[in-house]
């Protein structure tokens, strides 16, 4: 309960205070990408329950010949690449946190499809309400790989608390303005997930 209270108050604040930059943000995605301005997603919540994720677009609609949607790296503008580096796409999520759909601090909520892929631990990231920023998220973000991301959501499954939650939130601030593990190696984001070796043997 401490927890929600502490992520309603200070969603709320923090929509009060970042107000202009999000008004802005949309009024330039519209200008520079088109409509849709918001880009909403299904994902797997608290105990696996889908809702849906807010997100500023960072990407255009471009398709290919046969109507298919040209891969990411294609379609991420500069200006996108650019909303990604300081997450300004990610404040529409504080609205998520309103919800109760979104704590402040948890395991990211990836795609619906990754659900069965997922080792029974792995799984346990989902014991929690999902995040829009985590114990992951600060240890190197997109960087990593996907099994050093679950080890580090279910290290916070098992360690959470309000002061672990605050020192994750002023170390995502600190990651932010210096832009680090923003993207995978070889990937804009993160490389789709496949489930990890001894989950795709048994």
């Amino acid at each position: 309960m401490l927890k929600r209270i502490f992520d309603f108050v200070t969603a709320g604040m923090l929509l009060i205070i970042l107000s202009p930059i999000i008004v802005l943000t949309a009024l330039l995605v519209r200008m520079k990408l088109g409509s849709p301005v918001v880009f909403k997603q299904e994902r797997p919540g608290w105990h696996g329950k889908p809702f849906f994720v807010y997100k500023f677009r960072t990407m255009t609609s471009e398709k290919d010949s046969l109507g298919q949607l040209l891969p990411d790296h294609l379609r991420l503008t500069v200006f996108g690449s650019f909303m990604r580096k300081f997450s300004l796409d990610e404040l529409l999520q504080l609205v998520n946190v309103l919800k109760g759909e979104l704590s402040l601090i948890g395991p990211r909520p990836l795609l619906m499809e990754y659900l069965p892929l997922y080792t029974q631990e792995q799984a346990r990231r989902h014991s929690v309400r999902p995040g829009i920023t985590g114990w992951a998220q600060i240890h190197g973000r997109n960087a990593v790989t996907w099994e050093e991301r679950f080890e580090r959501d279910v290290w916070y499954v098992e360690n959470q608390s309000l002061a672990l939650d605050i020192k994750i939130l002023l170390l995502t601030v600190k990651k932010v303005m210096k832009s680090e593990g923003v993207s995978n190696t070889n990937h804009v984001t993160m490389p789709v997930f496949q489930g990890t070796t001894s989950n795709q043997e048994g």
